[in-house]
C-alpha cells in the first residue's frame, strides 16, 4: 500500500497529477457514504486514498435542514461508530471537540437534529486530508500497462468554472456519486421553468419565503420530506387561511416501520439474505417494502395532527386537504396559477386542483454513472434489466481483463435491498469495502447482526 499523496490544507488544491505511483483507492463523490469510507480508510496504515467532489464543500441536503427536523436514525449511525466506536471521526468525538458533550448528555437525544449531522460531516470532511473538493471526475479508463484506472478530472473554481484539468491513477475505485432529486415527467416542464413555483423539496428552504407568500401550496409526496415541508408551512400560515394540500400516491399517510424487529431489515444479515435471492424475487420484493423507507416518522405524523387539531379548537376546519391514493397525471400553467390533473387510484375518478405553488417531495433517484464509466462499459456485467451486477462486497462485476476493483455505494438497491441508502449501514459497508480491497480485515465484522433469520438456509446457524 502507498502512503497518502501530497496534501493541501483546505482540500481544494490540485492532486499533483503526474505522480508515478497510483493511489490505492480513488473515491468519486463525497457524500456521507464515501465520507464514511474516507474516515475509515484513514485508520488503515499505509493505504493511499483520495476522494474527489465537484462541490466546494460538504453539504448534506441543505434545502431540507428545516428547524427542528431530526435524523430518522440514531446518532450511532454516524460515519464510523458501528464499526469503530473508538475512531477520532465519531460523532461523539465531534461533540467533544465542540465542548458540547455535557449538554448533549443531558439533552438525552438519540436522534440528533439534521443540521447537526450536516455540521458533523462537514467537520470530518474539512479535516480528512484525503478529501478534495472542487474536483470533478470526468472519465475513467483502465490502463492495462500500468494495471490502474486513469481518471481524468477537472479542477473547478469557486464559481464552478473549470480552473484546470488533470489525471490521477488509482488501483481501485469507489463510486459514491449519490442521488439526484426525482421530478415526475408530467411536472418536469414546469419545474424546469424558473418563473414557475414548482420545485423539488431538496430546494425547499431556498424558496420558503416565496412559498409562504403564495395563496395556496400543494405538497406532492407522502415520505418524510413531504411531511416535514407540510408541517413547516402549516405552522407558519395563518389560522383559517392555510391554503395547503398534501397529495400522495401511497394508499395512506403511513408511519415508517420502526419496530425493533422491523428495523432488522437494515442489518447486514438482511442485506446478505436479499443479495442471495434470485433477481426476479428481489424485484418483486422491493416495491412492497415502501413503508420501510418511504414512510413518515410517527412523531412527525403526530405533530401534523396536533397542529391541525389546534386549529380546529376555535371552531371550523383548517383549510388543509390531505389526500392519499392520488396520482398527478398532468400539469399546466393557466392565468398565473397551476392546474394539476389528478387521478384517484382506488376510485378510478379524476379531478383537477388549482394551486399557486407545488413542492415535489418525490424522492431521489440514483445518479447514473454510465457517462463516467463509458470507457469501461464493455467490461461491466449486467442483469436482465440492464443494471450493473454488484457482488456481496460492493464490487461491480467486471471482466477479468480489468485487474482493479470498482466499488459502489448507494447504487445497489436492486442487489442489496432497502438498506442501500440507509445511513445506519454506512460504516459497515465501508468496512466491507476496505476489507475486500486490502485482502485482510482491518475492520473485523460481526458474524451475526439480527435476531431474525431471514431464510431457511440460516435458520439453524
Amino acid at each position: 500500500m502507498n502512503h497518502h499523496p501530497a496534501d493541501d490544507s483546505d482540500g481544494t488544491g490540485d492532486l499533483g497529477a503526474g505522480a508515478p505511483a497510483p493511489v490505492d483507492l480513488l473515491g468519486v463523490g463525497i457524500g456521507p457514504f464515501n465520507l464514511s469510507l474516507a474516515a475509515l480508510a484513514d485508520g488503515v496504515p499505509g493505504l493511499g486514498a483520495v476522494f474527489l467532489e465537484q462541490r466546494t464543500a460538504f453539504r448534506w441536503h441543505p434545502g431540507l435542514l428545516i428547524d427542528g427536523a431530526t435524523l430518522q436514525v440514531p446518532f450511532l449511525a454516524d460515519l464510523v461508530s458501528l464499526v469503530d466506536p473508538t475512531s477520532r471521526w465519531s460523532f461523539l468525538n465531534y461533540i467533544r471537540s465542540q465542548e458540547r458533550l455535557f449538554p448533549f448528555y443531558f439533552a438525552e437525544r438519540f436522534h440528533i437534529p439534521r443540521a447537526e449531522y450536516d455540521a458533523y460531516c462537514r467537520w470530518v470532511s474539512e479535516r480528512l486530508t484525503s478529501c478534495r473538493f472542487g474536483h470533478r471526475a470526468d472519465t475513467v479508463h483502465w490502463d492495462e500497462s500500468r494495471q490502474a484506472f486513469e481518471v481524468a478530472y477537472t479542477r473547478l473554481g469557486a464559481d464552478g468554472a473549470p480552473a484546470g484539468r488533470g489525471t490521477v491513477l488509482a488501483r481501485h475505485l469507489a463510486l459514491g456519486v449519490g442521488t439526484a432529486p426525482h421530478v415526475p415527467e408530467v411536472l418536469r416542464p414546469l419545474a424546469d421553468d424558473p418563473d414557475v413555483p414548482v420545485l423539488h423539496s431538496a430546494d425547499y428552504l431556498a424558496h420558503r419565503e416565496r412559498l409562504l407568500a403564495a395563496e395556496h401550496v400543494t405538497v406532492v409526496g407522502a415520505g418524510q420530506s413531504g411531511a416535514e415541508v407540510l408541517l413547516d408551512l402549516l405552522r407558519a400560515r395563518p389560522r383559517g387561511r392555510e391554503g395547503l394540500a398534501w397529495l400522495a400516491r401511497t394508499p395512506a399517510f403511513a408511519p415508517m416501520e420502526y419496530s425493533k424487529l422491523g428495523l432488522e431489515h437494515f442489518t447486514p444479515d438482511y442485506t446478505r439474505y436479499f443479495h442471495g435471492l434470485p433477481q426476479d424475487a428481489r424485484d418483486r420484493l422491493l416495491p412492497g417494502q415502501w413503508q420501510l423507507y418511504k414512510g413518515v416518522s410517527a412523531d412527525t405524523l403526530g405533530d401534523i395532527h396536533d397542529e391541525l387539531y389546534r386549529r380546529v379548537l376555535p371552531g371550523g376546519w383548517p383549510d388543509v386537504v390531505l389526500t392519499p391514493g392520488v396520482a398527478v397525471t398532468g400539469a399546466a400553467r393557466r392565468e398565473g396559477r397551476i392546474d394539476l390533473a389528478l387521478r384517484h387510484t382506488e376510485e378510478g375518478s379524476a379531478a383537477s386542483l388549482r394551486t399557486d405553488a407545488v413542492v415535489l417531495a418525490t424522492g431521489y433517484a440514483e445518479r447514473p454513472v454510465d457517462a463516467l464509466l463509458e470507457p469501461l462499459g464493455a467490461y461491466v456485467a449486467r442483469d436482465t434489466a440492464g443494471r450493473p451486477l454488484v457482488d456481496r462486497d460492493q464490487r461491480l462485476a467486471l471482466d477479468e481483463k480489468v485487474g482493479g476493483k470498482v466499488f459502489v455505494q448507494n447504487a445497489e438497491r436492486h442487489t442489496h435491498g432497502v438498506g442501500a441508502p440507509d445511513l445506519g449501514l454506512a460504516a459497515w459497508r465501508s468496512a466491507v469495502i476496505l476489507n475486500a480491497l486490502t485482502g485482510r480485515s482491518p475492520y473485523p465484522l460481526p458474524g451475526r447482526t439480527a435476531f431474525t433469520t431471514f431464510g431457511l438456509a440460516d435458520a439453524h446457524r
